[in-house]
């Protein structure tokens, strides 16, 4: 049986604990990955290259991509990872999770004025533009700005947090999505056991 062809390993669960600090968050998860993933993660190319917007410059943007060469076995293994890590750590959360953390963030800082019929339509409009996050990241942006602020929040302010309390994660889930498309059409029904990625 070539290499290619062989069976993947047992796959646990991946460990995640949303308490820990990012930077080990995301090491623990890594390390959890079969070998031959984590040695195409380390030997890929990290470059930075400059972001512009309306306001001019904004920040170093990274870009990731995968070592020349990579075995079908190194793919699939990242498509499973890939596939774990958004039906899990990155699942959008629940819609009745989120809609009672906005409510009971909201109501830390009361609206004057609004009805509970126009809360409840608030409440609402922050479930659609916060329901591409996990619940995990919800909470923490939620529980960083009852502690830290003394305002109610935008829902831009909240997407802002949220996208910063799981930025890691969607760093590494994009870095897997690259390995995985450098699977070609041509390639896949093939058995190769390279795949080149191409340009």
């Amino acid at each position: 049986m070539s290499v290619a062809m062989m069976p993947l390993p047992e796959w646990s669960p991946l460990p995640f604990d949303p308490a820990m600090a990012p930077a080990e968050r995301c090491r623990c998860l890594v390390a959890a990955f079969p070998d031959a993933l984590r040695e195409v993660l380390a030997t890929g190319t990290l470059e930075h290259r400059p972001r512009f917007g309306e306001n001019g410059f904004e920040g170093l943007q990274e870009s990731w991509s995968p070592p020349a060469s990579l075995s079908a076995r190194q793919v699939a293994m990242a498509q499973r990872v890939l596939r774990d890590l958004e039906s899990s750590i990155l699942a959008p959360a629940e819609p009745d999770h989120l809609l009672g953390r906005v409510l009971a963030l909201l109501s830390h800082f009361p609206a004057k004025g609004l009805t509970p019929d126009v809360e409840q339509l608030v409440a609402m409009d922050w479930v659609e533009d916060l329901g591409e996050f996990p619940a995990w990241a919800i909470d923490d942006a939620a529980r960083a700005w009852r502690r830290t602020r003394k305002w109610r929040p935008s829902i831009a302010e909240m997407r802002a947090l949220c996208e910063e309390a799981c930025a890691k994660e969607r760093v590494l889930a994009q870095r897997l999505r690259r390995i995985v498309q450098t699977l070609r059409a041509s390639n896949a029904g093939h058995g190769l056991a390279e795949i080149r990625r191409f340009p």
